[in-house]
């Protein structure tokens, strides 16, 4: 039963580190995104006048682009962590079961 239980914490270990390392991508890949948006914003909002709304069409693109990205990254992890909870659960479910 001890090794059972040391395999299965390894495992854990495992897992978990998997799903940080996946957490930990999607955040470094959100401040390179929101930094160029933040400066974005924030020259429109001291420069908004006509030449500054036709730069903005250019500029939605390259947002969109980056924003679409950020999103599946974003939702690649969050896949990741459900995976891993409901094998958590299912693993709690037979181990209780085999009690």
């Amino acid at each position: 039963m001890r090794q059972e239980s040391e395999r299965e914490l390894r495992a854990t270990k495992a897992r978990t580190e998997t799903l940080m390392q996946a957490m930990a991508r999607a955040q470094q890949r959100v401040e390179p995104v929101l930094k160029p948006l933040r400066d974005r914003v924030l020259f429109l909002k001291h420069n908004l006048n006509a030449r500054a709304m036709g730069a903005l069409s250019k500029e939605l693109d390259s947002v969109t682009t980056e924003v679409d990205a950020l999103i599946a990254d974003l939702q690649k992890s969050v896949a990741e962590a459900d995976a891993f909870l409901a094998e958590m659960d299912q693993a709690k479910k037979a181990d209780t079961a085999e009690r």
